[in-house]
């Protein structure tokens, strides 16, 4: 089975694989760029215009006021026959999860082109097959940031999952996965071909930070976060699930300003801009 990384933690709690706030921003990593000539290299004034972003969840609201509508939606369900089929999807969100990960994305990178494929019912669960159709059909189409705040502890998927994250890595479709938010063996984030998401409790959009102890590469906001929900509502949850959209918008504004960088580019970028990372001048 498939599903968000685990149940989301209240907010006094950090999820597994996530830092500190404070001693993230003490683990201070060496860059040869002052920091703001960086980050408005990297980005600037960027608001997504160009780039095309993919949410694999619930499904996406694309009429909630903080989506602001979507370009795309399609779901995926396993036939008859076993094999998982491509529908376009005119139900939406079936839980909320979705449309809380699609409106972060949306708040930081406003003008990008925003697409759903549902791989998640109502229960917030689903197929290992139907997880990697979905990921297959989103590396196809091309699209530039593909978020998963979702992976399944199900080992039998794993080798899978490793061969489409490198193919979306060579193909250059920058995969942005959360970590689990359990102690437990998960994929698709442990792979290296996918920029790995862990929680820190600031609450910055865009403080990020770069974490030099494996497994996870980058934190960012992800406790007691104000995300959209279903009915055109909002509330406040905690989750490796809600940073991870944030580094994903934050790789759409890089690659809407600097189109056709690799996903090898693209994420040397954002450790560059991360928020503990200072040149030595």
């Amino acid at each position: 089975m498939a599903g968000p990384e685990g149940n989301e933690s209240t907010p006094a709690e950090l999820p597994a694989w996530s830092l500190d706030r404070e001693r993230a921003a003490a683990t201070l990593l060496h860059s040869e760029l002052p920091f703001a000539r960086a980050r408005e290299w990297a980005w600037g004034d960027s608001r997504g215009a160009g780039a095309r972003a993919c949410v694999i969840d619930s499904g996406i609201d694309g009429s909630h006021p903080r989506v602001g509508g979507i370009q795309g939606a399609v779901f995926l369900e396993l036939g008859d026959d076993g094999k998982a089929i491509v529908q376009e999807d005119e139900e939406g969100d079936l839980f909320g999860h979705g449309t809380a990960c699609a409106g972060i994305i949306r708040a930081l990178a406003p003008e990008c082109e925003l697409h759903s494929v549902r791989v998640l019912g109502r229960g917030l669960t689903g197929a290992g097959p139907v997880l990697l159709a979905g990921l297959k059909w989103a590396i196809e189409q091309g699209f530039d940031v593909i978020n998963l705040s979702l992976s399944t502890t199900k080992s039998q998927f794993a080798a899978e999952l490793r061969e489409l994250a490198d193919r979306a890595f060579f193909r250059g479709s920058l995969v942005v996965a959360a970590a689990h938010n359990m102690p437990v063996l998960s994929y698709p984030w442990r792979f290296s071909a996918v920029v790995s998401v862990g929680s820190h409790g600031g609450a910055d959009p865009f403080e990020f930070y770069c974490n030099p102890e494996p497994p996870v590469e980058f934190v960012a906001c992800g406790v007691d976060v104000d995300v959209a929900w279903l009915e055109h509502s909002t509330l406040r949850s905690s989750g490796n699930s809600f940073a991870t959209p944030h580094i994903a918008a934050i790789a759409a504004l890089i690659l809407a300003k600097h189109p056709g960088l690799t996903p090898f580019e693209t994420k040397s970028l954002l450790r560059a801009t991360a928020s503990n990372v200072r040149s030595a001048a």
